[in-house]
């Protein structure tokens, strides 16, 4: 190849050589980048899909591996698949026979056997309503989904329950669940996380559009049992209650996730254990349409008759949201009697209310005996609420004279921000309130009432550091244990009152105490500062010494040597 260029001013002509490989080289330089640039480029992704598969442009990607099945583990001697009794998972295809038979060839081994595990494999297996049997598992693979026909006619139905009379929301008969038992002993519901869905939905239309005869039927119900598991197992869009342990002792609920929609849900609680003894409820997520936990023991008259308190229940590590009724409820069905309950690590988010006692005159019984440890609100519209005039009834034939007895509840560490009304305990003169205690509580409140700590018909205590201040019938205790303020009567110890230090400093001007940012107008409020001000540690009598006006401090060796 030959390259001519004249020389300046007309000269001769330079004559340059290129070899022609040089040439075809730099003509192919922009396609050689180019080609480098996509090599790395796909290089980028596929080191990018094999530490994230499905990551990266599609035309990169490299197929993700096939999903391994997790192995069923073997938690009976006697194991049977749904599908070895002819059960299709396409959705559409009814398998209640196929259940029916599972159930039924368990039913056979009896206890000396070590009963039968049923595995549900992955796959959507639509089925009416069956029931369980003793000494029996119930296993959910992973992808597995239980899913209930929406058909009411094909649901079946039952007597009331003999504590609520005659129906819950009709009288007479009631819908069966979708997965029921009852005289049972041993009896386990878990899995890989599996669904049982009650497809909630129609039945939620219905019932507002006063389409349903019948109380509508809870998603799992366990009835007269003993000895229950329920674990690891998604309950979803039940058409009432979620799960409705029924006069059964030693039960035990782990792992579990209960959802149905917040809203157009109606009465979706998520567990509601009902006379039951000795039960942990633990580790799960609720959110609902409903109360999220609610223990019960009956209806009015017929509570009362039957006679089978919910007692020794420890509630703990739980995560619950409803925003149209609580996080933790007692009652309000509770005419048999609640005692003995214990709720621990409890975080209540975007409810309307957190933690909830309801009941009215009417419903007789009693709870008792109820302790709230660690609660932390988060967004809640009420924190502590207790209910004395919730009149919903069975039928007109209550004893309105049947009034419940509530005492010795108690609240410990509890705190929480975005919270509107932190307590709102309302007693009655014939359903006083009596010993109920608060402890070590901070609640950020976003409602600026005058009265954010609301009480009514309360004797109780409050003991150490609590904010907002509590209401002024609440008997003041120091972290000590030592009676500060006993409402109603004057303290005879060797400390002074709070009324004669105010007597003594009344007439004492204007001043600025407890830090820079709180301005009270009177020695009143000062004295009110130093001792009911848990929220700002630094308002000591030494620290308000270099802060008040210069009169004030003739009495601060009076606070020092006599105390608050």
């Amino acid at each position: 190849m030959v390259e001519s260029a004249a020389a300046p001013g007309g000269g001769h002509r330079l004559r340059r050589w290129i070899p022609t490989s040089v040439a075809s080289v730099l003509t192919l330089k922009p396609l050689l980048i180019a080609f480098w640039m996509v090599f790395l480029f796909t290089v980028f992704y596929w080191q990018r899909d094999a530490a994230a598969p499905g990551g990266g442009v599609l035309v990169f990607r490299r197929a993700p591996p096939p999903p391994q099945q997790r192995e069923l583990p073997r938690l009976r001697p006697a194991v049977f698949n749904l599908t070895d009794f002819g059960a299709v998972g396409d959705g559409a295809t009814p398998n209640t026979a196929a259940f029916e038979a599972a159930v039924m060839e368990i039913s056979k081994l009896g206890k000396r056997s070590g009963g039968g595990q049923l595995n549900v494999p992955p796959g959507v297996w639509l089925t009416a309503p069956f029931n369980l049997t003793s000494h029996m598992t119930l296993f959910l693979a992973e992808g597995a989904v239980i899913l209930g026909i929406d058909d009411e006619r094909q649901w079946p139905l039952m007597p009331p329950l003999p504590s609520y009379g005659y129906g819950r929301e009709h009288p007479g008969p009631r819908y069966g669940s979708l997965i029921h038992g009852q005289n049972l002993k041993d009896v386990v519901i878990t899995g890989h996380n599996g669904t049982i869905n009650g497809q909630g939905q129609t039945w939620w239309k219905k019932y507002r559009r006063k389409l349903l005869n019948h109380t509508r039927g809870p998603l799992v119900q366990i009835m007269w049992s003993s000895d229950i598991i329920i674990s690891n197992v998604t309950l979803s869009d039940s058409p009432f209650w979620t799960l409705h342990p029924y006069d059964c002792k030693n039960v035990t609920v782990r792992n579990v996730t209960i959802l149905a929609p917040i809203f157009e849900a109606p009465n979706t609680d998520g567990i509601d254990p009902d006379s039951c003894e000795d039960m942990v409820i633990e580790d799960c997520y609720i959110s609902v349409g409903d109360d999220g936990v609610a223990i019960k023991s009956g209806w009015d008259q017929y509570g009362i008759s039957y006679g089978r308190p919910s007692m020794n229940i420890l509630i703990r590590n739980l995560v619950v949201r409803s925003m149209v009724s609580a996080g933790i409820s007692i009652g309000s069905e509770m005419s048999g009697g609640v005692s003995n309950i214990t709720v621990q690590n409890v975080h209540v988010w975007n409810s309307r209310r957190a933690v909830r006692i309801k009941t009215a005159p009417g419903r007789g019984g009693y709870i008792k005996h109820v302790t709230y440890q660690n609660l932390t609100f988060d967004n809640v519209r009420v924190g502590i609420i207790i209910k004395t005039d919730y009149n919903e009834h069975a039928d007109k034939d209550f004893d309105p004279n049947a009034n419940p007895v509530i005492e010795d509840i108690s609240y410990t560490s509890v705190h929480g921000e975005g919270v509107r009304v932190p307590v709102r305990i309302h007693g009655s003169p014939e359903i006083p309130l009596k010993n109920v205690s608060f402890k070590d509580m901070s609640v950020g409140i976003t409602y600026k009432k005058k009265h954010i700590f609301q009480c009514a018909y309360v004797q109780g205590r409050v003991v150490g550091s609590v904010f907002p201040p509590p209401c002024e019938n609440l008997d003041l205790y120091d972290e000590r244990g030592n009676l500060t303020n006993a409402t109603g009567t004057t303290i005879q110890t060797t400390r002074v009152t709070r009324a004669s230090i105010t007597r003594a400093i009344i007439a004492a001007p204007p001043v600025r105490v407890c830090g820079p940012r709180q301005s009270l107008q009177s020695v009143r409020l000062l004295f009110a500062c130093l001792c009911c001000c848990p929220t700002l540690p630094h308002a000591s009598p030494t620290r308000v010494a270099s802060h008040v006006w210069p009169p004030l401090l003739v009495f601060v060796p009076f606070f020092l040597e006599n105390g608050t």
